[in-house]
């Protein structure tokens, strides 16, 4: 069954395209079912990150790529001709490529980020709660976790971790000078946030207030932080003691905007404050970048931090690209090899028929009482015959045609070889 990638990343759409198609973790195994169900792929995982949508689907028809765009289209109610400036498309080898890259951090903003894996892993088992995934993704995407594993463990793409996280934290430490006098305001309590946080203790940060919806999540990551927990609803009352905040929810709307920040910029008597949106959909409004003294970063904005890292990952990444050019090998080495399955079944079920017709009269024989010896031989010639039958017929329809090539294909295939004249 053919294999297709559609989707749009940090490469081919910005932030504002890449918003209006990210899927709601809440939402994502009613996109599954509403993809699968509309016949549009028989198998689907839906890799949904702040960098990337991307729908990975087993397919009927190769061509049904450009009825997933579509679908992405509707689904979200983004005008298909705008969609598909940014959207791109993988079929089969492409496709089992392009998902060992992503899952092994060769694809993200940041080359080798290790959070990526365990996002595809997710994903994977979002689609297998809901019952959208076949045998087909489930081989591609086992033999992709192993494939990622291995980059991990023999190449030097993980060391010295870094991660949007990490960049976020190193832009704040190059717009501020020293941060141990500053207060961070963190937006949200997931593995981002979490990691945001841990570096911003690592360095020294004089204070960090941490809000989330939910009050209990916010409570306990501060608590290993030593930080403040707050509810989002008071985001407003303590805005102005911020002078670093990092956002990353999954809120579909807004949590910051223009005229909140303009009132916290004048709280603070015009003390420069640095927010960084890492979240998409965005958490914070684009005009909050008009407001004089605050300065406001995307997940976009986050390249020219991270150059070093890349520059100093990319031996790492040569390595990597060779395991994932191994992976693609052998996967596809999987799928051959599935192909004929159902011809070694029919093979052997053919080869069992013969061997229980001659046994058959084998047993009918010794019950007429003829010699062991007697059934014996026929036994084992009527096999002989029936074996050899379908053979020496190729063989002798190649010899008649001169058809050298199948002739030697029959003869490994039987395990037979001429012997030359001296």
């Amino acid at each position: 069954m053919p294999l297709i990638t559609v989707g749009v990343n940090h490469k081919t759409a910005p932030v504002a395209i890449r918003e209006r198609v990210a899927f709601a973790p809440e939402k994502m195994i009613d996109a599954l079912s509403s993809l699968v169900s509309s016949k549009k792929a028989n198998e689907a995982v839906i890799v949904s990150t702040c960098n990337r949508t991307e729908i990975y689907c087993a397919v009927e028809d190769i061509n049904k790529a450009n009825d997933v765009v579509a679908w992405l289209s509707q689904y979200h109610g983004v005008d298909l001709a705008d969609l598909q400036q940014y959207c791109y498309t993988h079929c089969d080898d492409d496709s089992v490529r392009h998902i060992m890259r992503v899952a092994s951090g060769l694809d993200s903003l940041i080359l080798g980020e290790p959070q990526i894996l365990g996002q595809v892993k997710s994903a994977y088992a979002v689609s297998q709660e809901g019952e959208c995934l076949g045998s087909e993704l489930q081989s591609l995407f086992q033999r992709t976790f192993s494939v990622a594993k291995r980059v991990r463990t023999d190449t030097a793409i993980g060391e010295n971790p870094v991660s949007i996280a990490f960049a976020a934290v190193s832009l704040a430490q190059r717009i501020f000078a020293d941060i141990r006098d500053s207060t961070a305001l963190l937006i949200g309590a997931g593995q981002t946030i979490e990691l945001v946080a841990k570096h911003l203790k690592e360095n020294g940060i004089k204070r960090i207030i941490v809000a989330n919806r939910t009050l209990a999540r916010a409570e306990a990551l501060a608590n290993e932080l030593n930080a403040e927990a707050i509810m989002l609803g008071e985001i407003g009352d303590f805005l102005s003691q911020a002078d670093i905040v990092i956002s990353s929810t999954a809120s579909q709307l807004p949590i910051i905007g223009k005229g909140m920040v303009e009132r916290a910029t004048s709280q603070r008597r015009h003390s420069p404050m640095l927010l960084i949106d890492i979240a998409v959909p965005r958490d914070i409004e684009p005009e909050v970048e008009e407001v004089k003294d605050a300065y406001l970063y995307t997940v976009d904005d986050l390249h020219s931090v991270i150059e070093e890292n890349v520059r100093a990952r990319q031996d790492a990444a040569k390595a990597a690209e060779q395991i994932i050019d191994e992976g693609v090998d052998s996967y596809r080495r999987i799928v051959e090899s599935r192909k004929v399955s159902n011809l070694i079944v029919t093979y052997r079920q053919s080869a069992e028929a013969m061997k229980n017709t001659e046994l058959e009269k084998a047993l009918k024989g010794l019950e007429l009482g003829q010699s062991p010896e007697q059934i014996v031989n026929k036994l084992a010639y009527g096999l002989m015959n029936k074996l050899i039958h379908a053979p020496t017929l190729y063989l002798r329809s190649a010899g008649a045609d001169a058809d050298q090539d199948a002739l030697t294909i029959a003869s490994n295939v039987l395990g037979i070889h001429e012997e030359k004249d001296n």
